[in-house]
């Protein structure tokens, strides 16, 4: 069995090679061959020489051409892993990489596919950091009906072929959990070391609040209805019709009892109403009809298989 380690990093060059030195210390007496893929997103200081220095670790570098973010960076190096399993690691070295083995024993014992992380003893500032994580986790776990208690925990392990096929974008690396349980992939959590950062800065950080919360939203609807989008425009569109009807025919009723209707607000209303309904109907048909191609052209499944092995070996 082969763990690739994936760390997207940018501007650490005061911190991948301790970190290379780090997991090659955790997992070189272990059962596992492993690979540290160190992912250079765009960064501006030596970092990728840095990373060129190390020798006898296991180490790739890969250059991105700019700065994409780090769900760019994460995807790029998940793509060119060549690990049975995928272990995910912050660059700044807060992760602790002893944890990575943990998982690994969780996953066989548990025969999950996801283990990600529960920070413990967070060593980050509590106004900015602690509260307001916090705080979204909270959000995340009620719009996104799932449990996971810490998404901002960069380690992680997945089975390869669960890690691959999850999409990644925006600032969806955050939930990148929260997409494999949406995948239909059983995920386990386990309390891991969390450590003071001591040198560089932190790139990825609450400055993309808006961004995070337009990607859970996307996240959300792509999760329940990207398959079934006019379940939920459908039910939006006919209730704003039917609005729309009771509005136009309270008016028609007045109109006929002899009241003058013309000029009321409730009037526009009502026809808002009964044209938006028909129009968010209609949207929902045309991303149904996408959907159906979507899948049909491609001869993709609608359902994805855990896993198949007999009984009684």
């Amino acid at each position: 069995m082969k763990i690739s380690i994936i760390i997207p990093v940018l501007n650490e060059e005061q911190n991948v090679a301790p970190l290379a030195q780090q997991v090659y210390d955790a997992l070189k007496n272990s059962e596992y061959d492993f690979e540290t893929v160190i992912v250079d997103d765009g960064s501006t200081d030596n970092t990728a020489e840095e990373v060129l220095k190390i020798k006898g670790k296991n180490v790739v570098l890969i250059e991105l051409r700019k700065n994409y973010g780090q769900s760019a960076a994460l995807k790029a190096g998940i793509d060119y892993a060549t690990g049975d399993y995928i272990a995910t690691l912050d660059g700044d070295l807060q992760n602790d990489p002893a944890d990575i083995l943990r998982m690994m024993d969780v996953i066989k014992e548990k025969r999950c596919d996801v283990v990600t992380g529960i920070r413990q003893k967070r060593q980050d500032g509590m106004i900015l950091r602690k509260v307001p994580s916090k705080i979204a986790n909270k959000i995340v776990r009620k719009v996104s009906k799932t449990n996971i208690i810490d998404n901002g925990c960069a380690i992680k392990v997945f089975k390869a072929d669960i890690a691959k096929e999850i999409k990644l974008y925006g600032e969806m690396h955050r939930f990148i959990a929260i997409s494999a349980t949406n995948e239909g992939a059983k995920v386990e959590q386990i309390p891991v070391n969390h450590r003071a950062r001591l040198a560089g800065e932190s790139k990825y950080g609450l400055g993309r609040t808006f961004k995070v919360i337009s990607d859970l939203i996307l996240m959300r609807f792509a999760s329940k209805y990207a398959s079934r989008p006019m379940h939920l425009l459908g039910s939006i569109g006919v209730k704003a019709v039917f609005i729309g009807i009771v509005i136009l025919m309270y008016l028609l009723v007045l109109k006929i009892m002899g009241d003058d209707i013309w000029g009321r607000p409730i009037i526009f209303v009502g026809i808002i109403f009964l044209f938006g309904g028909f129009q968010i109907i209609t949207t929902g048909i045309t991303m149904d009809l996408l959907m159906r191609t979507h899948y049909e052209s491609q001869d993709k499944k609608v359902y994805k298989i855990r896993n198949t092995e007999l009984a009684d070996k």
